[in-house]
């Protein structure tokens, strides 16, 4: 008898497990040794639990570091290894599978048709090319609409496991004690406060199979809001990506980003404002190339705080979301562009000052400079986020994160909060958008 092919998923905490989830548990043709982890710290060295791994891996399933890949492919005898993680460019993902196949494995990725779960309720999906390019923003003002016309739209969002897999296999949240009981994480938090604070429950969880089966109890409307530049889980009636101005590129060049272009419905290019008008016209040419059925719309990110007269004239930190600025390879976001606005006398560079994982980071990413990432998956992170904060000599903290940070760290400073809140400029509207998804919606399920 054939052994099975023996599989290392190679993952960030999200996609992999899914992946798993959907393809290879319970699939007696394949073994999966362990999963490997990168992007989020703290992930690797845990184990994916036998309770939700199944009645194969009664021990569950390792997860190691994606730095001893090749270590784990020829120790294990690996026959795939099944690409499974977001927000990559596609030199990095030719990167990863020239270590894999110089380790004797194959390479695999699992496409649409095996990854995709289908809905009894309308799907509307918001999707991005890379990570920062506004695509909450968009989410967060599609629910609005949805909701302005009566119906019941829960958003799902992509999986963040940086706590307990066992119980975070479904979990829903309306108030921000439900937050705090669940001790979310901050990067968590940056992706439910704001439905939360607009009153709305959001889902997520590790089993997206039983987080549907939830959310269509209660959804007249299910709206995915995918995590980085990932593929929707979930498969939707109606598509929105969104790609930003000022990376000209990345829509082409972009894993899977590309692919969120090539299979949306509506385009939305952002951060018009802030980009040369040279490099809006080759985004504009790039999706038109690749996907000429999409619909295509421009956009400008307003910013705006609630109290500008504490930035003017101040020196400031500021402090962006950390996906944005870390993986997600952007510059900066909603806090930088509102110490700019609002005259701050001076951006302070917090690299000097920075310690633990935070001054980390900048080694790993060197393309930040004036800006703190805002990282905080554990305790012991939070409070290298805190010390940083502290020893930076400025006045006030500008923040583009989405959480209220005051109520997770003490920084010694007064917290300015920035947001982004798109506005179309150019094609169709988010109404527009929301009527020609329900239309289309309604002619299908009659």
């Amino acid at each position: 008898m054939r052994r099975p092919m023996r599989v290392i998923i190679l993952g960030a905490g999200g996609r992999d497990f899914h992946n798993f989830n959907l393809f290879f548990k319970d699939n007696s043709d394949f073994e999966v040794v362990a999963f490997t982890s990168t992007q989020i710290p703290g992930i690797e060295g845990r184990v994916y639990p036998p309770e939700l791994a199944g009645r194969l891996y009664p021990k569950g399933i390792p997860i190691v570091s994606e730095d001893i890949l090749e270590d784990i492919i020829k120790t294990y005898n690996v026959d795939i290894a099944v690409l499974s993680y977001s927000d990559l460019t596609y030199n990095s993902v030719g990167r990863i599978i020239s270590r894999v196949l110089a380790s004797g494995a194959s390479f695999m990725i699992l496409g649409p048709n095996n990854i995709m779960l289908e809905s009894r309720k309308p799907v509307i999906a918001v999707t991005a090319t890379r990570t920062g390019s506004g695509k909450s923003s968009v989410s967060r003002r599609i629910a609005k609409i949805l909701a302005s016309r009566g119906l019941k739209v829960i958003p799902i969002r992509h999986p963040m496991a940086y706590r307990s897999f066992e119980d975070s296999i479904v979990e829903c949240f309306d108030s921000i004690e439900s937050l705090d009981l669940k001790n979310v994480t901050l990067e968590e938090r940056e992706e439910y406060e704001h439905y939360i604070m607009n009153g709305f429950k959001v889902c997520s969880g590790i089993d997206y199979k039983q987080v549907l089966d939830v959310v269509e109890r209660e959804a007249d409307v299910i709206l995915w809001d995918g995590g980085n530049n990932d593929l929707p889980f979930i498969k939707p009636d109606y598509m929105i990506t969104v790609t930003d101005a000022m990376r000209p590129g990345q829509e082409i060049s972009s894993f899977p980003g590309e692919v969120n272009i090539k299979l949306a419905d509506v385009v939305i290019i952002n951060k018009a404002d802030q980009a040369r008008k040279e490099d809006i016209e080759r985004v504009k040419s790039n999706v038109a190339t690749i996907n000429p059925k999409a619909k295509i719309a421009v956009a400008i990110s307003n910013v705006y705080v609630k109290e500008p007269e504490l930035i003017r004239g101040k020196r400031v930190v500021v402090v962006e979301d950390s996906p944005t600025v870390t993986h997600g390879e952007a510059p900066y976001g909603a806090g930088y562009v509102a110490a700019v606005k609002y005259n701050a006398l001076e951006i302070v560079d917090p690299r000097p000052y920075a310690i633990g994982l935070i001054a980390k980071l900048y080694t790993l990413y060197p393309h930040m400079s004036k800006v703190v990432p805002s990282t905080g998956y554990t305790r012991d992170q939070l409070r290298d986020l805190e010390e940083t904060l502290r020893r930076v000599p400025a006045d006030v903290i500008v923040s583009g994160s989405p959480v209220n940070l005051s109520r997770l760290i003490d920084p010694g400073k007064p917290i300015v909060r920035a947001y982004f809140d798109i506005e179309i400029i150019e094609g169709p509207s988010l109404e527009d958008i929301v009527e020609e998804f329900l239309e289309r919606t309604a002619k299908r399920r009659e």
